[in-house]
């Protein structure tokens, strides 16, 4: 017995330094940057409060399914949304039908109709696609300025189908490879636009953090993305005396901002993936804890606090809404949030379901 005690320990001895030489030895891609993120605003009290007020969200569409990341709701009342396994479907809230457009074989993240019906797809995988009941999948673009995309995200149309804005995460990193990308904290993101009338694609922003979520503000004057890896949402100016210009438009949010979707009148809606990590934020003027961080990861699970959280913003950044849950079985990530009608619908990169929740409780003061 003692010997099998004393083999035991060896071995555990063996695995135990075997652990340690991996999480800081082990060759990586990751190359961290030091930067020093904004403290964190409190979720204890003020604007972002802790609340359960997603606790009420209604389960919607197809079952069965697996990451219903971005949502349009046709005119016919049917949502449309891109799935894990490529999938582009079309689903009634109430799942009693599903019928499959297409399959990009890559990873649909960001949907947008353009007027004149195509469907314009940000594909992680395969960049820029359009679709239509008259021609097959197409490619629109997948590079700008001789750099491939390594992660489209979202996009977004302007009124009259001349130009989709449109993201790309990071030049480096790929689908799939967002936490290394969010810790090596490079600045390889952009954001672009695509010329439908000439199919040129020209850089607006890059050196973005990520670049996530997209959206266009009041009268098409500027385009919002948001930045996950820096918990802030930036405005690049379309029109007016600070055309070409850009700024931003909040900062310092408290978790990591996914998509971004404007009602056409008055409000924003950003879907934050999961609150800020304080972990990430401690490591972040620390490159090689951050690349012991990136190794440990490898072979333990991500540390995401599972809580749905959602926020509503006025036109000038403010927040007019502060939507979360954070209870046992929530509806998280939410990764998609979009107002249509009477409700406000959620999207999930992961989840198995759409969901949505009453717009007047949405926006109901507390």
């Amino acid at each position: 017995m003692n010997h099998r005690r004393k083999s035991l320990r060896h071995w555990l001895f063996v695995l135990s330094l075997a652990l340690i030489a991996f999480v800081l030895l082990m060759p990586t891609k990751v190359q961290p940057v030091n930067w020093a993120p904004p403290k964190a605003p409190s979720m204890k009290d003020g604007t972002y409060a802790e609340n359960q007020r997603l606790k009420a969200v209604q389960r919607i569409g197809a079952p069965d399914i697996a990451g219903p990341e971005a949502l349009l709701l046709d005119a016919q009342g049917f949502l449309i949304s891109g799935l894990q396994d490529g999938r582009i479907i079309r689903t009634s809230p109430d799942s009693h039908t599903l019928e499959v457009l297409a399959n990009t074989g890559g990873r649909p993240l960001g949907l947008a109709l353009h007027p004149d019906g195509r469907l314009i797809i940000a594909d992680g995988v395969k960049g820029l696609l359009a679709l239509d009941a008259r021609h097959p999948l197409r490619p629109l673009s997948n590079s700008a300025n001789g750099l491939p995309f390594g992660f489209t995200n979202d996009v977004t149309i302007d009124a009259s189908g001349r130009f989709a804005y449109f993201s790309d995460a990071s030049s480096r990193w790929g689908y799939g490879q967002d936490g290394e990308a969010v810790i090596e904290h490079g600045g390889d993101g952009r954001l672009l636009r695509y010329d439908f009338n000439t199919g040129t694609t020209d850089v607006l922003l890059d050196h973005l953090q990520f670049a996530n979520g997209v959206a266009l503000g009041p009268d098409e004057s500027y385009v919002l993305v948001n930045e996950t890896g820096a918990y802030r949402i930036s405005r690049y100016w379309l029109k007016g005396a600070r055309t070409g210009s850009h700024d931003l438009f909040i900062d310092n949010l408290p978790g990591l901002p996914d998509n971004l979707s404007f009602n056409g009148s008055d409000r924003f809606w950003v879907a934050l993936y999961s609150p800020r990590n304080p972990l990430l934020d401690e490591f972040a003027g620390y490159p090689l804890l951050r690349k012991v961080m990136v190794r440990a990861l490898m072979v333990v699970p991500k540390p995401i606090e599972r809580k749905a959280f959602v926020l509503g913003l006025d036109t000038d950044g403010n927040v007019i809404a502060n939507l979360q849950d954070g209870s046992a079985g929530n509806y998280s990530p939410v990764t998609t949030a979009r107002e249509y009608g009477d409700w406000l619908y959620l999207g999930s990169l992961t989840s198995t379901s759409m969901a949505r929740l009453p717009l007047k409780l949405a926006l109901a003061r507390e």
